[in-house]
Formats: structure tokens, sequence, C-alpha cells
């Protein structure tokens, strides 16, 4: 079968016109790629043999919570690129890096095994009850919506804590000022991120899709059910804990891809 196409007449008779001429002779663009190269040392005693755009994002890897191609859509690409020797640097100290390419969301975690010789490079952030929970039904939110962007109101956050409030809370002035400080924490944890124009509604950062998998939601919803039936107040109590960067400076803006946000 033919398919008859209307070919450019320069290109029919093989002719080119003069306004194409010496294009051949022009050097060929080259695909950016892993192999990029001679490189010039960034600093005096630079000695990487990876490409600077794998090494910023290496870096940006160790020292924020997570990369988003949202927020941050240079970064992510430098780790897309770059993934495999990622990958395979992270692995020298006993880290993992995990991508969802769906959400476009990176971000590393410490593997566990026993070695009286290896050393934690992540920390751990103890998250409280109230914080795990208010998480927990984010995840449930976020994916109930099956949305990009899904808004929630200061007001809902509170409507979701309603299971908890007769049997645990009888202080509602005291548990209003519970659920507030899980807020802020899930704020800190870049989970929900308040809205521009309205201080009361928030954004629940897609993320928390990647972060809390089926089995951590599982499991915290184990340990919900348990906080339930114990009736405790949950003042101090931790429940969960995620893994961030030790380089959490409050000066930091998100006004630049390479701040802390």
């Amino acid at each position: 079968m033919t398919n008859n196409l209307d070919v450019p007449e320069h290109l029919d008779t093989g002719t080119t016109p003069d306004e194409f001429a010496g294009f051949d002779d022009l050097p060929a663009v080259q695909k950016a790629g892993t192999d990029d190269g001679p490189r010039v040392p960034r600093f005096d005693g630079d000695v990487s043999a990876l490409p600077d755009r794998a090494c910023w994002a290496l870096q940006n890897l160790l020292t924020r919570r997570y990369i988003s191609g949202e927020r941050t859509p240079q970064l992510w690409a430098w780790v897309a690129e770059y993934q495999e020797v990622l990958r395979s640097r992270l692995s020298e100290l006993d880290l993992r890096l995990r991508i969802v390419d769906e959400l476009e969301v990176a971000f590393v975690e410490q593997a566990g095994y026993d070695s009286r010789w290896g050393r934690r490079i992540l920390k751990r952030e103890t998250i409280q009850t109230y914080d795990a929970i208010l998480a927990l039904h984010l995840a449930k939110y976020l994916r109930a919506a099956r949305d990009e962007h899904v808004l929630i109101t200061r007001e809902e956050i509170h409507e979701l804590f309603a299971g908890v409030t007769n049997t645990i809370d009888r202080d509602l002035a005291q548990f209003d000022k519970r659920i507030e400080r899980a807020i802020d924490k899930l704020e800190e944890l870049e989970f929900l991120r308040k809205h521009r124009d309205d201080a009361d509604t928030f954004t629940v950062s897609p993320v928390i899709s990647a972060v809390m998998t089926a089995s951590v939601i599982t499991d915290l919803q184990r340990q919900f059910d348990q906080f339930i039936g114990s009736g405790e107040t949950g003042d101090d109590e931790t429940v969960a804990s995620t893994t961030a960067s030790d380089d959490d400076d409050p000066d930091d803006s998100d006004d630049d891809e390479g701040d802390e946000w």
C-alpha cells in the first residue's frame, strides 16, 4: 500500500534552496547523556568521575526530603537521566534511591541490615500520634481523589479526626491544638502546602502517595486501631517515623532550585 504525501518541491527534486545552503557544514547537535566528555573541575582538588549534573542531583537527593518534577523540574530531569549511577553511589552509603515515575518523585531511604560497621547516613525523624493519624488520612484522601491537585481545608482536616474525638480526647480545646500541631508537622514534612491565597486551604502533595506505600498505610492503620482501642491521649506517643536528611536549614527558601524547600 502506497501513501501519497505532498513533498516540498526542493525535496522532491533533490535541490536545496539558497537559504539552506551550508547547513550541512554546521556541527551536529549532540544530545546530552551520561557521557558528557571532559569536564571542568568545580573546585580545587575536584576528582569526581561524574558529570556536574549527576553530582548536583546526588547532593540534592542527600539534602532534600524528596525531589519533585513539579517543584524542581531541572533536578528531576538530572535524577532521571543519571539514576543508574546515582543508585550505585547511594548504595555505597547503604541508601536506596526510590523513583516514582508517574508522580515524578524521587527520594532516598536508609537500607537496613546487620553490621557493626554500618552507619546511618539519614536521621530518623519521629512523628507523634496525631501526625501519623493525619498522614494516614491524607494518603487515603489523596488516593480516593485520583487527582493531581487535591485541596483540603483546615476544617476538613479537623473533620478527619471525627472518629477520635469522643473516644480519646474529651477536652476539645486540647484536641484541636493537637490537630493544629499535626498540620504544622505535615507542612514541615512537605506533605501539606499552604495555599498562597488562603491560609486555611492546603494542597496535599502527591509525594505522600510515594512515601506512604501500601505497607506503610497498613502498618499505620493497625497502630491507629490499637491507639483508638487503648483510649490513650497520644500526648507523647510516637507511632511512626519518616526518613529525612540532616540538613534542614529553616532559613532556606524554595525560590531557587538549589535551596531547601
